[in-house]
């Protein structure tokens, strides 16, 4: 039997049991989806790039570790752990940067928003984004996800569809419940969404 038509589960296994091709095969398989995903959400290609590899490293030692199960997709998997090693870059990126002129995404000087708004209204939004960001951190997982996807990767329900591998009815329920439950909490932590 050729090993291109195995599963992916038996490529698994036979890689664990000491078959190196295994895993070539099903990194093969996958590569397009993966990185596809990857670069469309850091439309950089070095970004991405650094990304994937990193994604099929962690691949490797989970399933060294024991942390994959036979329940879940083999592809589903992986872009779980994609996605979830873009969220810890960006985090990262946020916690190292510094603020200077090339981090502003609008010009500094000849704009509206900061001739507008003083020093204390660009510390009140700060706080109001940061206030929410935790409150979204509070909502259950398939509502967090979506929520995510939409706002800080500004993908599309269709995108967001495929990705969580639901319909754009499912994935545009679980917004609609997001938002809900975000107003909810927005409204037992008594937090001002208003700028004075």
């Amino acid at each position: 039997m050729d090993k291109r038509d195995l599963d992916d589960y038996s490529l698994i296994k036979q890689y664990l049991g000491g078959n190196s091709q295994s895993l070539e095969l099903l990194i093969n398989r996958h590569k397009n989806k993966v990185f596809s995903y990857i670069l469309l959400v850091v439309k950089n290609r070095e970004l991405a790039e650094d990304i994937f590899q990193d994604t099929f490293i962690k691949v490797i030692k989970s399933l060294h570790a024991g942390k994959y199960k036979e329940e879940g997709r083999f592809v589903s998997w992986v872009m779980r752990i994609s996605h979830n090693l873009i969220i810890d870059y960006y985090r990262k990126a946020k916690h190292i940067k510094t603020i200077a002129d090339d981090d502003i995404e609008a010009p500094l000087f000849n704009s509206a928003k900061f001739s507008d708004d003083t020093i204390e209204d660009l510390l009140v939004s700060e706080q109001i984004n940061a206030d929410i960001k935790l409150l979204i951190e509070d909502l259950p997982d398939e509502q967090r996800e979506v929520v995510k996807l939409r706002y800080y990767f500004d993908m599309s329900f269709k995108e967001i569809s495929d990705q969580t591998e639901v319909s754009i009815n499912t994935a545009l329920g679980r917004m609609r419940y997001a938002i809900i439950n975000l107003r909810k909490l927005i409204e037992k932590s008594k937090i001002d969404l208003v700028k004075a």
